[in-house]
């Protein structure tokens, strides 16, 4: 697999960060924005299990949809990046790039890394200290995930590979203060 690749029918961890650090969620019309436009743009390549909105940068899980072309798949999430960039900046009277560089993104080949991501993704806000309780942030796929509510994401998957909804909660407890394997690193 190359690095610019996206294949079909694999999970990927997909991540990026502001530029110095800036704020990319400034009020929470900014986060339902960001991801009306995720959707708009990335439902079409993409299915997604999981995710978790911070200040200066944001984490998804998904997974590449069976008849997507690679280089399709990059362009939209590319141009979903450009589309929320496009507006923050003009709202927000900014030039200039918002994201570092390009997205990264990290190939998960090993079902067993699912619910580590997952986990993963769910606890940073804990991680970077934004409060203790990371179930009670509101730009996380948690809530929706462990609700009857409709939703986009893929609900059904994600808590049957965890062994139900009451299983998915005690996963996300009993661990705590989780690292990604090395070849997971975002670093």
């Amino acid at each position: 697999m190359k690095d610019n690749e996206l294949i079909p029918s694999d999970f990927y961890h997909i991540f990026s960060r502001t530029v110095g650090h800036e704020v990319l969620f400034r009020t929470e019309d900014n986060y339902s924005y960001f991801l009306k436009k995720y959707h708009q743009h990335c439902s079409i390549s993409f299915q997604t299990f999981a995710y978790c909105l911070l200040l200066n940068h944001f984490h998804f899980l998904v997974k590449v949809n069976e008849n997507t072309i690679s280089k399709a798949a990059l362009a939209s999430f590319s141009n979903f990046l450009n589309a929320y960039s496009k507006s923050y900046n003009k709202f927000y009277e900014r030039h200039g790039g918002l994201f570092q560089r390009k997205f990264k993104r990290k190939h998960i080949d090993q079902e067993s890394y699912l619910t580590q991501v997952t986990i993963y993704i769910h606890q940073n806000p804990r991680n970077h200290g934004i409060l203790n309780d990371f179930t009670e942030w509101k730009y996380s796929s948690y809530q929706a995930l462990v609700s009857t509510k409709p939703t986009n994401l893929e609900r059904e998957y994600v808590l049957d590979w965890f062994g139900g909804v009451d299983q998915f909660q005690e996963n996300h407890h009993t661990t705590t203060k989780f690292e990604l394997p090395e070849e997971l690193s975002l670093e």
